[in-house]
């Protein structure tokens, strides 16, 4: 059962806890409250102030586990932290490990601070779980697929239009890269996993995708360069420096250029155009 004294009394605790530049947000000259505004973490939380006060107030009906789990990534909880959320709301925690979509606080503070670089989160299936706004702008919106589509790997296989922001050249190279990707988590997490139904469906979608894995391929590993082709800005080669949560399994995925090259200029020219697409 829902604990509404218990969670109301998390959740102030918690807000009052994290500061604006914890979630990178502007701290402003007149702020009184301490730590965080209720509208402020609505909006981290993707929901509206008067949800979210009523929680607070001990009002209002038990949240879902979606709404939890939005909650605990907006706070910046640890595992622990979000376990106690989940029960306080009345909920059995989600799973750890390879198959948790909750990003750790550390890389959400590192990913709030690279405003100006394309950057995501990933998990081992490619499916990417939070974007910087240039991230967005570089590659779009990843993290609005649904179901399988939600990895990488599984859209390039199943939708040609997954590789138009690729360079042609390199399509071959990375439909054997993410086959012997694949088919590695596949093993590692064995069979009736995740991985291995991603797997299963995507070769029954993909006549190239079984080719492939009819070679046993593994340990083919992505190169730092990454060439990009951007319908806007054109082709980019960007630098691509990768940070590891091992207890996730989750990747943070920075992208960067040579300052002075073309590529520099065209991320830079880019940060206007996804602040436009954005508005």
């Amino acid at each position: 059962m829902i604990d509404r004294a218990g969670l109301a009394g998390f959740l102030r605790h918690r807000r009052q806890a994290v500061q604006p530049e914890d979630v990178g947000l502007p701290r402003g000259q007149r702020r009184r409250t301490a730590g965080l505004r209720r509208e402020e973490v609505a909006a981290l939380c993707h929901m509206s102030t008067d949800y979210y006060a009523r929680l607070e107030r001990e009002r209002g009906p038990q949240p879902s586990e979606q709404m939890i789990a939005s909650i605990a990534q907006g706070l910046h909880l640890s595992l622990d932290e979000r376990d106690h959320l989940f029960r306080l709301a009345g909920h059995q925690p989600p799973a750890r490990g390879a198959a948790s979509e909750h990003v750790s606080p550390g890389l959400l503070r590192i990913l709030d601070r690279l405003t100006d670089t394309p950057a995501e989160v990933v998990t081992e299936l490619g499916e990417t779980l939070r974007q910087t706004p240039l991230g967005v702008a570089l590659t779009g919106d990843a993290t609005r697929y649904t179901g399988p589509e939600r990895s990488l790997g599984y859209r390039w296989f199943a939708d040609p239009a997954s590789r138009a922001r690729y360079r042609p050249e390199d399509h071959a190279y990375l439909s054997r890269l993410y086959a012997s990707h694949l088919r590695q988590v596949v093993a590692l997490r064995g069979p009736g996993s995740r991985a291995a139904r991603l797997a299963e469906l995507a070769l029954t979608r993909s006549e190239e995708l079984r080719r492939l894995w009819e070679t046993h391929e593994v340990g083919l590993r992505p190169g730092e360069l990454k060439h990009f082709v951007h319908p806007e800005v054109g082709a980019l080669e960007l630098h691509c420096q990768t940070l590891l949560d091992p207890e996730q399994s989750h990747r943070l995925l920075v992208y960067t250029a040579v300052p002075g090259s073309e590529s520099h200029e065209k991320l830079q020219l880019l940060s206007v155009v996804g602040s436009q697409v954005l508005a």
